[in-house]
């Protein structure tokens, strides 16, 4: 696909927020990538403009049947004034299942990629520069097709939006304490689970709210069929150690597969400990505890990368996980996935990607 990305710089710059007050996904860059797509044309006219409303019809497909898909990535800024970006190709190969899922047409990978390491060149300024800072990056897409039949839009935009962010956990990694949903189902096998949609999120609300209101900070979804499986966490895939080895949940079609998920079992391997893709039971997890087997979980996820978990509540039975400490293992994953991702460790898997070349001015 021969695309030529045209750039429109502000003329308004936004003033920055001081790194120790970023939070997440408050604050945005002065720019964001957007694409059209057109049954005629195809996807065309990338551009980089300023970052601004959207305007579309109160008709637009995305308001009333949400066809619309998103992601997650960081870049990071390196102590050598390198920008790092984790796995892109991942992100956009995930989105491309997301968006055959939702029947939307498949974007240019390489080109996405592309634009996205111009649109980081234009905003290179918001890349923060401490410890546990990086640039989120949100690519979505939305069908924009004023008509209320229900069949897929014939037009869409596909947009890339960024935001500077501090660490997930203020205090530093600490573990977060789980309420296990019995009520609320997530998604099913052959639903869109798999896919990274808004209905997916939509669904979880309401247990979420449920879980913070009894103090809980995330859900751990059960299987929507038989109400026992372990699938994931809110916004993050789970991982449990037990007997030495590591255990999580194998890919049903119903759980996101998650690219944090995929390189912790890739690192787990490379140290030569075993990793299970399997079912696993609510009943299982408490029976391994109660026998003193169940020694660290944790959630994986771009935004957290890993989160130990420290408690969990079934149906008002709680057990306490490595007395509520981080696990030696967790600790260990997340230094070296962070290590890595930040260039402060090698990188023996090839994760990394240069993001863009930093100038003092363009």
């Amino acid at each position: 696909m021969g695309h030529s990305l045209t750039i429109e710089r502000t003329l308004k710059k936004k003033s920055k927020p001081p790194e120790n007050q970023l939070g997440f996904g408050i604050h945005y860059t002065d720019h964001m990538f957007i694409m059209d797509y057109t049954v005629e044309n195809g996807w065309h006219q990338p551009r980089i403009i300023p970052y601004q409303p959207i305007s579309l019809d109160p008709a637009a497909k995305v308001f009333h049947y949400g066809q619309t898909i998103f992601e997650g990535l960081k870049a990071y800024r390196t102590a050598d004034e390198r920008v790092l970006l984790f796995r892109p190709d991942q992100n956009f190969k995930r989105m491309n299942r997301s968006n055959a899922r939702l029947s939307i047409p498949q974007i240019d990978e390489e080109f996405a990629i592309e634009a996205l390491r111009q649109l980081i060149q234009v905003d290179q300024d918001w890349i923060p520069t401490s410890a546990g800072t990086s640039l989120y990056i949100r690519p979505f897409v939305i069908s924009t097709e004023a008509y209320l039949g229900v069949a897929p839009s014939k037009s869409y935009q596909f947009i890339i939006i960024m935001s500077p962010v501090g660490p997930y956990y203020a205090e530093g990694v600490n573990p977060v304490k789980i309420f296990v949903e019995s009520e609320y189902v997530r998604a099913v096998n052959g639903g869109i689970g798999e896919a990274k949609t808004g209905g997916n999120y939509a669904a979880s609300l309401k247990a979420q709210e449920g879980a913070n209101e009894k103090g809980y900070s995330q859900v751990l979804w059960l299987d929507g069929v038989h109400r026992k499986y372990i699938e994931e966490v809110g916004s993050m895939n789970v991982f449990f150690k037990i007997n030495g080895e590591v255990h999580t949940p194998a890919l049903n079609g119903s759980i996101l597969d998650g690219i944090t998920r995929k390189s912790i079992i890739q690192m787990l391997k490379h140290w030569n400990i075993p990793v299970v893709e399997r079912t696993i039971s609510i009943e299982e997890l408490y029976d391994y505890h109660a026998k003193g087997q169940l020694e660290e979980a944790f959630g994986t996820g771009t935004a957290a990368v890993i989160s130990p978990i420290g408690e969990l509540n079934w149906r008002e039975n709680k057990i306490l996980l490595n007395q509520g400490q981080t696990g030696e293992l967790s600790a260990k994953l997340y230094d070296t996935l962070t290590g890595i991702q930040n260039g402060l460790m090698a990188d023996p898997f090839g994760w990394m990607v240069e993001g863009t070349v930093l100038s003092k001015q363009i």
